[in-house]
Order: structure tokens, then C-alpha cells, then sequence
């Protein structure tokens, strides 16, 4: 009996142990408030009125409180609200249910371990189930969507660039490229959700801030601060577009050359590991094979 409640108040203390540390850690690592870019940002009119968790500070139901007391004090809050922006707001999921995956995981992940290993020590890579569903899931959706939105960018900023030199204003010229798109990849769904936040009462630098957050990318954010570098000291947009669409080709032409100067130095590994093992046994096997059969040939 004695043993028992040993082995129980073990597992305890592993599992509140290693809560502890991911949610020191989850804080000593999080970017201050003052330290945070205005632009990367969630902004308080995206943050706060839709946040899936401000939504259960009034709730009395007990699962609601438990979500939030989660969320909160091992520091998801924000995080999966970045994530899910990311994730371009998908309607099959909401910060709620990825909170509850992430739950799930790291709940069922240190009881894997310990069924498998029979100790209870392993149960503070408790901690590894948290960070599984960001690394296996949602990185690699969040990656492939920021790929689909930058694939045609360079082109759109040439677009752009040509119908405001035609005398389009910048915004009317963005839809008028959204309109006439034969098919709408991720980056003309981004930009026709910003015209729709513009004419929903958004001010234009706002909705460009917001399409930089629902991007994460630095090429956006770059484009949005060029045109609001515009709106604030009355330089020509045209000439910044092309130049920025310039710039956007030639640095995709030099991490194309990168990557083929790469590829070279990463062939040698399937060849030290496949090809060099088998072209020596196809010449060395009848040297061997003779050796065996007639002896030494002194």
C-alpha cells in the first residue's frame, strides 16, 4: 500500500513538475508587450471582440473555466490566437479546439511513455505533447498557406503598380486584380478580405496592418509599410512597387542559386550511404570471389 501511494504521489509530482516548467518556460521566452512590433501584433479590435477565450470570462460553465484557466497559465491564450490567424481562420477549427487538442496530446503523450517504460520520470517530457500539434500540424498548414500567398506576390505588386500608374487609387486597383484573377489562390482571398474590412468602416492602414497579421510574412509587412511610407509623406507608389517587385524577383533568384549550391554538398550523403557501398561490392566481389576459389595468386 505504501508503495503504491509512493508511485501515485511520484506521478503527481512529475506531471505538476513539468507543468510548472513549460509554463516558466512559455514566459521567460515570450516577447515583452513594449518589445512587440505594432504591425505583428494582433490588433485589440481583432484580438479582443472575436478572441474564442474573452468570450469565456463571464461563463459559468465549469469545462469553460477549465479552458480558460489553461489557456491562461500555461500561456496558450495568445499563442494559438497568432496561430489560427495564420492559419488564415479556418471554419473546421478555432483556438478553442486546437486548446483542446494540445490538451489532449500532452495528457496522453507522458501516459504512453510511462505504459511503455514503467517509469515514472518519463512523464516529465509531458511537457513534448504540447508542442507536437504546432510542430506536426499547424507549422507545416501555416508554411504551405504563407508558400501559396507569396508563389504570385511579385506579380501582384507589378499589377498594382501598373493600373495606380493608370490612375487607379492603390485600393481600387487591388480589387480590380482580385476581380479579374482567374483563380483565387490564398493571396487574392487576403487582399479581398482586406478591401471587405475597408468597406466595413476599417481605415486602410488598419485592414494592411490586419492583411500583414493574417500573413506573417516580411514580405508583406514589407509592401504594407511601403504603402503607408506613401499615405504619410506623399512619395510616389508607383516607383516603390516596382522597385520592391524588383527586389522580391532578385532575392528569389539568389535563394534559387543558394539552393542549387546545395544541393551538390547534400548529394554526398545518399552517395556515401547507397551508391559508393555498392559500386565497390560490384568491383571488389570477384577479386574476392578468386581470392576464395584459387588462393592468393603469390
Amino acid at each position: 500500500m505504501t508503495d503504491k501511494l509512493t508511485q501515485f504521489f511520484l506521478i503527481a509530482v512529475s506531471i505538476i513538475g513539468s507543468f510548472s516548467v513549460f509554463a516558466a518556460v512559455q514566459r521567460f521566452f515570450a516577447p515583452r508587450e513594449e518589445d512587440r512590433s505594432p504591425i505583428g501584433d494582433i490588433s485589440d479590435m481583432e484580438g479582443k471582440s472575436i478572441s474564442a477565450f474573452a468570450k469565456l470570462e463571464n461563463s459559468k460553465n465549469m469545462w469553460d473555466k477549465l479552458d480558460l484557466f489553461f489557456a491562461r497559465k500555461l500561456g496558450f491564450e495568445r499563442k494559438l490566437e497568432q496561430t489560427y490567424v495564420l492559419l488564415g481562420s479556418p471554419s473546421g477549427t478555432n483556438p478553442l479546439k486546437m486548446l483542446h487538442l494540445k490538451l489532449l496530446v500532452g495528457g496522453l503523450l507522458p501516459v504512453v511513455f510511462y505504459v511503455l517504460t514503467g517509469s515514472v520520470f518519463t512523464l516529465v517530457f509531458a511537457p513534448l505533447g504540447f508542442m507536437i500539434p504546432d510542430a506536426g500540424i499547424y507549422a507545416g498548414r501555416i508554411r504551405r498557406r504563407q508558400e501559396d500567398i507569396i508563389h504570385n506576390f511579385p506579380t501582384f505588386v507589378d499589377l498594382a503598380a501598373l493600373m495606380i500608374e493608370s490612375g487607379l487609387d492603390y485600393m481600387t486597383a487591388f480589387d480590380r486584380i482580385v476581380k479579374i484573377a482567374p483563380v483565387k489562390t490564398g493571396l487574392e482571398l487576403e487582399i479581398e478580405k482586406t478591401i471587405n474590412e475597408v468597406q466595413l468602416g476599417y481605415s486602410r492602414r488598419d485592414a494592411l496592418r490586419r492583411l500583414a497579421d493574417r500573413t506573417g510574412l516580411q514580405e508583406v509587412r514589407s509592401f504594407v509599410g511601403l504603402i503607408v511610407q506613401s499615405d504619410e509623406l506623399g512619395t510616389s507608389l508607383v516607383d516603390l512597387l516596382r522597385n520592391y517587385s524588383a527586389d522580391m524577383r532578385f532575392r528569389r533568384l539568389n535563394k534559387a542559386e543558394k539552393l542549387a549550391a546545395q544541393a551538390s554538398t547534400k548529394m554526398l550523403i545518399p552517395l556515401f550511404i547507397f551508391i559508393f557501398p555498392t559500386v565497390f561490392i560490384l568491383m571488389l566481389s570477384p577479386m574476392v570471389s578468386g581470392l576464395i576459389k584459387g588462393g592468393m595468386p603469390f
